[in-house]
């Protein structure tokens, strides 16, 4: 049998998506004290209206210490439950599915948003101590985190069961559990950042070991007819670091713990690493991992025109792709690239006149 292509709908576990098009998680550093304001209901609502089969939110905060900076979004509090649910009632209503990402920043949390220069924040202006597996800065003008113990850890896997509880309450069709890109997920798994001796270090079972019990945890919560993705960051892109071989392993397991997809990224261990970066460079990742295991894909990095994001799908690279950049860029890129891929999909009613 022939592919899908990218306008086909989808479905995992009892989520429908109408196409293979997702706005994938990104940081817009605009809450106060964690909560969903009118910028988070028009830049996410946008997108739904735009066409997109699934709306992740950026990733949300399981805890307050586990935030980028100040003013990410947070899913640590029940208070934070009524401004979700209004944002995943208007996505919802558009034919999107609504997603959140749960995420903890670990060592690269307390700093300033990107267009403020992303230094860390002092306590006196707001910021909080870090932590991570090891006492170990992300760089040399970072603050040094605070390694957490085992009751720690334990604490930090039911900050996750809770998060995720609150995503159901909320409405949400999809959790992402996010384990890239140099946060704390991350930090656990990548052997150039855990330098642990404990059941959380060490081996690669027992640096996936928190991954997999956060997983559990949260599958717990969340209800069996809905899906569970990770996002991972495929390799470290250093020697010593992360590999794809462990990604490919780690889809294995997370399989087995009812993970449906892995979202496939890669990067940001540490700072000054060369990435070889092009058009679709990560696209091999999720290729890779839905040659040689039963996990569906998403492919994430790089994905700007509707011929090349339908070919990924076609070629059976991936089963879902991820915009970022091309979003912002252009909230309805999924009714264009049905035009420009000469398929026929429905538009808001109150739209229909620019059809």
């Amino acid at each position: 049998m022939p592919h899908p292509h990218l306008l086909a709908p989808l479905t995992i576990r009892g989520v429908s998506f109408r196409n293979r098009i997702g706005v994938s998680p990104m940081c817009q550093y605009s809450s106060t004290e964690g909560f969903v304001n009118d910028w988070h209901l028009v830049h996410l609502g946008s997108r739904a209206v735009g066409g997109a089969g699934l709306v992740l939110t950026e990733a949300a905060a399981v805890e307050p210490r586990g935030r980028i900076s100040p003013s990410d979004l947070g899913i640590w509090d029940d208070q934070h439950v009524p401004g979700l649910q209004r944002l995943v009632s208007f996505i919802r209503a558009q034919g999107a599915a609504a997603g959140v990402q749960l995420a903890h920043a670990g060592r690269k949390a307390s700093t300033s948003p990107p267009w403020e220069g992303g230094a860390p924040v002092p306590a006196p202006r707001g910021g909080w101590q870090p932590v991570a597996p090891c006492a170990e800065p992300f760089d040399a003008r970072s603050p040094v985190p605070e390694a957490l113990d085992r009751d720690g850890i334990l604490e930090l896997i039911a900050a996750f069961r809770r998060a995720a509880a609150r995503a159901k309450a909320a409405g949400f069709q999809v959790i992402e559990i996010h384990a890239a890109h140099g946060y704390l997920v991350h930090e656990f798994l990548s052997p150039l950042t855990n330098c642990r001796t404990d059941e959380f270090g060490g081996s690669y079972d027992n640096r996936t070991r928190l991954l997999k019990q956060i997983c559990r945890a949260v599958r717990e919560e969340w209800p069996a007819d809905q899906p569970l993705f990770v996002r991972v960051s495929s390799t470290d892109w250093v020697e010593g670091g992360w590999r794809a071989e462990d990604t490919v392993a780690l889809a294995h397991h997370l399989s087995s713990v009812g993970v449906d997809l892995v979202d496939c990224s890669s990067g940001g261990i540490a700072p000054g690493i060369s990435i070889p970066s092009g058009p679709g460079y990560q696209v091999v990742f999720s290729q890779r991992i839905k040659d040689t295991t039963p996990m569906l894909t998403a492919a994430v990095g790089m994905i700007t025109s509707p011929a090349q994001a339908d070919q990924i799908i076609r070629a059976g690279q991936a089963d879902m792709v991820l915009l970022a950049r091309e979003m912002l860029r252009d909230p309805y890129w999924p009714l264009h690239a049905a035009r420009a891929l000469g398929q026929e999909v429905a538009w808001p009613n109150p739209y229909l006149r620019a059809k």
